[in-house]
């Protein structure tokens, strides 16, 4: 089976969130299940000069009007997986991010930039760019990928089957309507109703309308979704798409994030010996400016600073928590005006309250590692990586009932302990009054040195590894491999505005 895996972020070539992760974990085991996997991933600058065993095997002179463009076949620097870069200079060869130029304002042509992309990623699907490979399936991730199913629907004749993953329902991809004539799909007017969005396009929604299958990033998001509260305005859509989705849980990579191995760490530790943590606390606390003591709580937040993240709250929250005589630790970027407002704090709470802008994976390992407390709470949280690493790293969660958070952590509601199955802590409504109610039930058995240490043992010894979830997107791939080698039935004049009437 042949696999064509398409993604804007891939660990360690790019990253600004979990969709890297994701996008570098799932392959390799995927691989590992005698899966042939192709990766595909824009050409930005610092991927092109991380990949390994770099040669150009396709040079196109002026592709979609976005002028020379190459496909690059490489290796992932860490797991040699077959990696493709899409190398189109005037598009992906440019300083700042892959969506943000170095001010974090959106680049003004990324519904070019990513048309293009998608573009690419189907003639490689279809066969056409090389002689001797064409995928069984194409796995699109999140709205930078949305174009690829619309593209390949339309396709005549054989055509791989489309598997279309959403990570984030918030990030849609919308770009004014007068772009449609510049995606390179059928037809200049009217839009699809399949890419239409209120007025604008939506590459998410031509994901959603045209892929085969659909798959979200946790059971209890993939019912979220179906909600007008969750679901973005696309719920109705998705709901007459609900047999096709299934939810399927993220997993974590433990051969990057495990303490007992992790080279960031000032010192390592296990389940079995954990007095590494200790040491990893002390030297955090000296390297962040905070008071040096190993006895008090230290409660870290790694993430986007967002309101979904409810940064908003947080900021509220954070001089009750001091008041508790806890340390906080916050690691992110995000909304300027959050960012100011946790420095503000740190300036008032010296020793006590420590803020690092930006994000940098070395950090983040030391702050899980360091910390006691997680706070992680979400207005809406698709499935969630950093609750899982930190439970390996014996941080306890506080996380809002949400999405993949309900998911995976197990609150310690008296039978959850009694039964040994709690691993961190929950609340209900995203308001300042009951997350610092939850804070203080995990403060308060952070006071209980034997009763915390249980509950450490529990969240260390889970296993979020993704050994089942690989297995059932490989299930997956095997329900539409069948419809793999199908032959579509008719060609029409504009094949996707047909499937969107249809």
């Amino acid at each position: 089976m042949r696999v064509l895996f398409v993604s804007s972020e891939i660990y360690p070539l790019v990253k600004t969130g979990g969709l890297a992760d994701v996008s570098a974990a799932l392959p390799k085991v995927l691989t590992a299940l005698g899966v042939e996997i192709q990766l595909l991933l824009p050409g930005y600058p610092k991927a092109i000069e991380s990949a390994a065993d770099k040669s150009v095997k396709v040079e196109l002179a002026d592709f979609m009007g976005a002028g020379p463009m190459r496909l690059i076949s490489a290796l992932t620097p860490d797991t040699a997986l077959p990696l493709w870069l899409v190398d189109c200079p005037s598009l992906f060869r440019r300083s700042g991010g892959p969506y943000q130029d170095e001010n974090e304002q959106d680049w003004p042509d990324n519904a070019q930039r990513f048309a293009v992309f998608n573009h690419v990623a189907a003639r490689l699907s279809l066969g056409l760019l090389l002689p001797n490979w064409r995928a069984d399936i194409v796995h699109a991730n999140d709205w930078h990928a949305g174009l690829l199913p619309a593209i390949v629907a339309g396709t005549s004749g054989q055509r791989p089957a489309t598997v279309f993953t959403m990570h984030n329902l918030a990030f849609q991809g919308l770009f004014p309507a007068g772009l449609y004539p510049q995606l390179g799909l059928p037809g200049d007017s009217p839009i699809p109703e399949g890419l239409e969005f209120y007025g604008k396009i939506s590459f998410l929604k031509a994901g959603i309308s045209y892929s085969d299958r659909l798959t979200t990033v946790s059971p209890t998001y993939a019912r979220e979704i179906l909600t007008a509260e969750y679901g973005c305005g696309l719920e109705g859509l998705l709901q007459r798409r609900a047999k096709d989705l299934v939810g399927i849980l993220n997993g974590a990579d433990y051969r990057i994030w495990d303490p007992a191995t992790d080279a960031h760490l000032p010192a390592n530790f296990n389940l079995q010996n954990i007095a590494g943590k200790r040491v990893c606390k002390t030297a955090l606390q000296a390297e962040l400016g905070l008071e040096v003591d190993a006895e008090a709580a230290l409660v870290v937040l790694v993430s986007r600073i967002t309101e979904q993240k409810m940064a908003d709250v947080v900021a509220v929250a954070l001089p009750r928590i001091i008041e508790s005589g806890a340390q906080c630790a916050l690691v992110g970027d995000g909304d300027c005006l959050l960012e100011e407002r946790f420095e503000l704090a740190a300036r008032h709470h010296p020793g006590q309250i420590a803020v690092r802008i930006g994000y940098e994976e070395p950090l983040a390992h030391r702050v899980l590692a360091a910390g006691d407390i997680l706070l992680h709470p979400a207005r809406f949280e698709p499935c969630g990586l950093t609750q899982l690493y930190a439970m390996r790293y014996g941080t306890l969660p506080v996380v809002r009932n949400t999405g993949g958070l309900c998911d995976t952590i197990v609150d310690t509601a008296e039978r959850s302990v009694r039964q040994g199955t709690a691993t961190g802590f929950a609340f209900e409504s995203a308001n300042s009054a009951d997350m610092l109610l939850c804070i203080e039930r995990a403060l308060a058995l952070y006071r209980q040195p034997l009763a915390w240490r249980k509950v450490q043992r529990q969240a260390m010894a889970q296993d979020f590894g993704w050994s089942e979830s690989a297995r059932r997107y490989l299930a997956l791939y095997h329900d539409l491999t069948p419809q793999a080698a199908a032959i579509s039935e008719a060609v029409t004049a504009d094949p996707i505005l047909e499937k969107a009437a249809g």
